[in-house]
C-alpha cells in the first residue's frame, strides 16, 4: 500500500526538467523586441479595464477615490508581477503559470493550473468582444441588436447563462482578430503595437481633454448630509473598490505566455513587466482623476462613463474620439487575448498532459495554429450565447488561482538546492534549515523539500482562516475569533519556518527581491481575493477541474512527456547496472 502511494505520488508531482540550455530552445521563432513585449501586456490591460470598469467603480464602489482604488491594485498586481518576472526570465516557455508551476510544484498542480488559464482568456476574450459589440451598438443607436431580434429572435429572458440574443458581430469579430493573430507571432505584434499606439495617443487627449473641464470643488468638502466628496462610501469603498481594479492589471500575465517568442527573453520579460505595470498605473490614476473632476461621481454612466461625461460638456468631437478609443481599445485588448490563449493550450500539448495536436505548430507561420482554430471556435461561440456576466468572477478565479501559484513557486525553488556555478554535481545549501529552527531532526526524516512545502502549505491554510472571518463578518462570534487566531498561529509559525531554510545561491538575471515577504505578500492578497469570490463561483471551478482531472488521468499520465524521459533515463540506468553485472560475472 505504502509502496503504491509512494509511486502514485512520483508520478503526480513529478517536475518540468531542462537540460543544458534546452529552456531556450523553441519550434516557435524567436522575433519579439522589448517593445513588443511590453505593448502586447498593455494592450491587454488597457481595454475594458479602463473604459468599462471606471465607470462602474467610481459610481458604484469608491466614487474619486478610485484613484486610490487603482493605487492599491497596482500594487496587489505588482507583487504578483515580481514573481513573474522571475521565472519569465529563469524558463522562457510559452506556458506561463502553468510552466512555472511544472517546475516549481509539479506535474498534478501545473494541470490544474493549466486548465484554468484557457478558460479563463476564453471567459475574458468572449466578455470584451461582447463588450466590443454592445458599444459599437450604442453607436448605431441600438441597429444591430433591434435587427438581431427581429430577424432571428431572442435565445432567453437574459436572466441566465444564455444571452438575450446571439451576438453575431461578436461572433465575427473573434474570428478576425484570430485570423490576424495566426499570420505570425511578429504581425500580430505588429498589429498589436498600432493599436497601442492609437490608444495612448486617444488617452493622452482624453486626459489633458478632461482636466481642462476640471472642477477641484468635486473633491474637497463634504455633500450637506456630512459625507465626504472624495470619500462617499469611506475608506472601504476605497479598498471595495480596490479589488475589483485588481482585474483590470491581470493583463499583464499575457506577456509571459511570449516568452518563448522574445529575443532575449532573460532580460525583455522583467523590463516588459515592470514598464507597462508603471504605464498603466499612471493612466489609471490620471483617467480616474479626470473623470471625477470633470462630472460628480454620481451623475457618472457606469457604461460609458467618459463619452458621456463629454456629452454632459457638450464636447461632441472629445466625445466621438473617446468612442473610437474605446473600440480600438478593446479591439487591442482581444488581440492579446488571442495571442495569449493558444499558447497557453499550445504548453500543454507541447508537454503531452492534453492531446498533442494542440501542440502542432504550422512550418510557415511558425505558431500553434491548429490550437488558434479549435479554441477561436470555442471562444466565438461562447461569445454567440452565452451571457458572460455570471462566468466573469470564474476568469477571476483562474487568475487568482496561477498568481497565487507562482508565488508558491517563487518561495520553493529559492529554497531548493542548486548545482555550484562550474560544478556538475556539487550543490550549496539552499533549502537546508537553519541551526536555531526547532525539530530539526524531525524534518531530516522526511525526503528533501518536504519542510518547505509543508511551511508553504500552513501558510495558505493560515491565511484562508484569516479571510473568512473578513468575509463572513463573524468577529463577535466566538467561532470567528477561534479561527482568526488559528489563522494568526499557523500562518505566523509557517512563515518563521520558511525563514528557517536556507536560500539557493541562484544566479539568475533576475531575483524577486526580498523572499520570502514579497511573495508571501502577494499571495496574502490573492487568498483574500479568492476568498471573497462567492460560492458559485467556487462550485464552476470544481466542476471544470473534475472534467480536467479526467482527461489527465485517462490521457496526461500515459502520454506525458515528462514520464517518458523519467523512463529513458531510468532504463539507461537498469542498462548501465546489467552491464556491469555481465562484466563481474
Amino acid at each position: 500500500m505504502i509502496s503504491s502511494l509512494s509511486k502514485l505520488s512520483n508520478v503526480l508531482f513529478r517536475k518540468k526538467t531542462f537540460e543544458g540550455g534546452s529552456h531556450l530552445n523553441s519550434q516557435m521563432k524567436r522575433c519579439l523586441t522589448i517593445l513588443d513585449v511590453m505593448f502586447i501586456a498593455i494592450g491587454h490591460m488597457i481595454g475594458a479595464g479602463i473604459y468599462v470598469l471606471t465607470g462602474s467603480v467610481v459610481r458604484n464602489q469608491a466614487g474619486p477615490a478610485i484613484i486610490l482604488s487603482f493605487i492599491f491594485s497596482g500594487f496587489a498586481a505588482l507583487l504578483s508581477a515580481f514573481s513573474y518576472a522571475e521565472f519569465g526570465a529563469r524558463f522562457p516557455r510559452a506556458g506561463s503559470a502553468y510552466t512555472y508551476s511544472y517546475v516549481g510544484m509539479g506535474e498534478i498542480w501545473a494541470f490544474v493550473v493549466g486548465w484554468t488559464v484557457p478558460l479563463e482568456y476564453m471567459i475574458g476574450n468572449a466578455a470584451v468582444a461582447r463588450s466590443w459589440s454592445g458599444y459599437f451598438d450604442s453607436l448605431v443607436y441600438k441597429s444591430v441588436s433591434n435587427w438581431t431580434l427581429e430577424h432571428v429572435g431572442h435565445l432567453s429572458d437574459g436572466e441566465g447563462f444564455f444571452a438575450k440574443y446571439p451576438d453575431f458581430l461578436a461572433f465575427v469579430l473573434l474570428f478576425l482578430v484570430a485570423v490576424a493573430v495566426a499570420m505570425g507571432s511578429k504581425f500580430s505584434a505588429n498589429v498589436n503595437t498600432s493599436f497601442v499606439v492609437l490608444n495612448l495617443a486617444v488617452l493622452a487627449f482624453v486626459i489633458v481633454c478632461g482636466f481642462t473641464y476640471a472642477d477641484f470643488s468635486l473633491w474637497s468638502g463634504n455633500y450637506p448630509d456630512g459625507t465626504s466628496k472624495f470619500f462617499p462610501y469611506g475608506i472601504q469603498g476605497a479598498v471595495s473598490g480596490a479589488s475589483t481594479c485588481f482585474f483590470a492589471y491581470i493583463g499583464f500575465e499575457a506577456l509571459a505566455t511570449a516568452g518563448e517568442e522574445a529575443k532575449n527573453p532573460h532580460r525583455t520579460i522583467p523590463l516588459a513587466t515592470f514598464s507597462s505595470l508603471a504605464i498603466i498605473s499612471v493612466l489609471y490614476v490620471l483617467m480616474g482623476a479626470s473623470l471625477t473632476l470633470m462630472v460628480p461621481y454620481d451623475q457618472i454612466d457606469p457604461d460609458a462613463a467618459f463619452a458621456a461625461a463629454f456629452e454632459m460638456k457638450g464636447a461632441t468631437v472629445a466625445k466621438v474620439i473617446m468612442s473610437v478609443g474605446a473600440l480600438a481599445g478593446m479591439l487591442n485588448n482581444l488581440v492579446t487575448g488571442a495571442f495569449a490563449l493558444p499558447r497557453a493550450v499550445y504548453a500543454m500539448a507541447d508537454d503531452g498532459l492534453i492531446f498533442g495536436w494542440f501542440g502542432v505548430i504550422n512550418s510557415r507561420t511558425k505558431t500553434p495554429l491548429n490550437a488558434t482554430i479549435a479554441f477561436t471556435i470555442l471562444n466565438a461561440i461562447l461569445a454567440l450565447v452565452f451571457d458572460l456576466e455570471a462566468l466573469v468572477d470564474f476568469m477571476s478565479i483562474g487568475t487568482l488561482l496561477a498568481y497565487s501559484m507562482v508565488s508558491v513557486c517563487v518561495v520553493i525553488l529559492r529554497h531548493e538546492p542548486q548545482l555550484i556555478d562550474g560544478s556538475e554535481t556539487e550543490y550549496d545549501d539552499g533549502g537546508n534549515l537553519k541551526s536555531w529552527v526547532p525539530f530539526r531532526g524531525f524534518w531530516r526524516k522526511f525526503s528533501e523539500g518536504i519542510s518547505i512545502r509543508c511551511a508553504v502549505g500552513t501558510l495558505i491554510f493560515g491565511y484562508v482562516c484569516l479571510a473568512i472571518p473578513f468575509k463572513t463578518g463573524i468577529f463577535s462570534n466566538p467561532g470567528g475569533i477561534i479561527l482568526l487566531i488559528i489563522g494568526a498561529v499557523c500562518s505566523l509559525t509557517a512563515f518563521i519556518l520558511i525563514l528557517g531554510h536556507e536560500q539557493n545561491k541562484s544566479t539568475t538575471t533576475y531575483k524577486v527581491p526580498f523572499v520570502p515577504f514579497l511573495p508571501c505578500l502577494g499571495l496574502l492578497i490573492n487568498v483574500f481575493m479568492m476568498v471573497y469570490l462567492n460560492l458559485m463561483t467556487w462550485i464552476r471551478l470544481f466542476v471544470w477541474l473534475v472534467i480536467g482531472i479526467v482527461i489527465y488521468v485517462c490521457y496526461g499520465i500515459r502520454h506525458s512527456k515528462e514520464a517518458k524521459k523519467l523512463n529513458r533515463v531510468a532504463s539507461s540506468h537498469m542498462s548501465v547496472l546489467k552491464n556491469g553485472d555481465s562484466k563481474v560475472h
